[in-house]
């Protein structure tokens, strides 16, 4: 489809920055790609009414959401605290499915998935959302099948998205679907952001993201395990390090971090070497012995399961060009 039309559905209770994380990569790829079909973006909301954020500023609507007829190329819906109250709007639902049924793609970002699981458009579909509403999504809607690991999905021609700034990975992954890689690089350089991470990248960095905060027994084996990477961390280790059983161990695993030791270690490894392939030139062999693989083969075997891409092709789309140093 030439036009390049794309509605970002909002409602009260939007989250501004998730609308943001949309609009301007696209608008970027049109100043910076001369695009002879530019996108059209428009944000959305019934009636066109003004678009009060959780933010608590306020948002001017591009238009009515039933005015729109269609079709229209990408429809995305905005997540927000007001995602519950837009999940139970009947008239904004059925507009979504009016639009949906005739758009290329359609997508989510972060809570804005509970309208499209309302709507009933991620039946029968895997799905992702913000990681806080991961569980209340699978309950209400149990048709889903809600991963709340990765930053975005793409199931068929709808996609989903996690929090917040994920957003604006699944636009350059859009981007990069319409006019290439060049453009899509282009873009992120100018957002001064990552050149766009792989989707089924983990929300949160677990070094970043997991504590096991109210229990001081995982505290200390996460800390054994993220500053010993290259020692022996099977589960004995761990446990025999920590002063538990094995059995115990893998309980207050399952209990706090909702994954058994094994599991979080090898999430550690490949966090830590993705972190020193995006950031050295040291060679692949090299880091799979500092991050505890012992072989380049046993990395490459761990990142393709869990990035769907070797360390050379993660390395060569997702570090960022060097630049020399001015003489001084």
């Amino acid at each position: 489809m030439a036009d390049r039309s794309t509605a970002v559905l909002a409602y009260e209770g939007a989250e501004l920055l998730d609308i943001a994380c949309i609009t301007t990569p696209l608008s970027l790829a049109n100043l910076i790609g001369r695009l002879p079909d530019p996108y059209r973006v428009q944000v959305l909301s019934l009636h066109g009414a003004p678009i009060r954020c959780q933010t608590g500023l306020t948002l001017q609507a591009d238009g009515a959401l039933e005015r729109v007829l269609g079709p229209v190329d990408t429809v995305i819906v905005a997540g927000g605290v007001g995602h519950r109250r837009a999940a139970e709007t009947e008239p904004l639902l059925r507009h979504v499915r009016r639009l949906a049924a005739t758009s290329r793609r359609v997508a989510s970002v972060c809570t804005g998935a509970s309208v499209l699981a309302a709507a009933g458009l991620l039946d029968g579909r895997r799905a992702t959302t913000h990681w806080y509403f991961a569980a209340d999504l699978a309950r209400r809607y149990p048709q889903v099948t809600v991963d709340p690991d990765p930053i975005y999905i793409r199931d068929g021609r709808i996609a989903t998205a996690a929090g917040v700034t994920s957003a604006l990975d699944l636009t350059l992954s859009f981007i990069e679907e319409d006019h290439g890689v060049p453009l899509a690089r282009q873009v992120a350089r100018n957002l001064v952001t990552y050149l766009q991470r792989p989707g089924n990248q983990a929300q949160m960095s677990l070094f970043t993201g997991v504590s096991g905060e109210g229990n001081d027994v995982v505290q200390a084996a996460i800390g054994f395990i993220t500053t010993h990477l290259d020692e022996d961390l099977s589960t004995a280790a761990v446990a025999a390090h920590v002063g538990v059983s094995p059995r115990h161990l893998t309980r207050l695993f399952d209990a706090h971090l909702g994954r058994p030791p094994a599991r979080f270690v090898r999430q550690a490894r490949n966090d830590a070497a993705a972190r020193l392939l995006e950031s050295s030139a040291l060679p692949v062999a090299a880091i799979a012995q500092r991050c505890g693989f012992g072989s380049a083969e046993a990395l490459r075997q761990s990142f393709v399961s869990q990035y769907a891409l070797s360390p050379t092709e993660y390395r060569a789309r997702f570090t960022r060009p060097s630049r020399p140093v001015p003489a001084i």
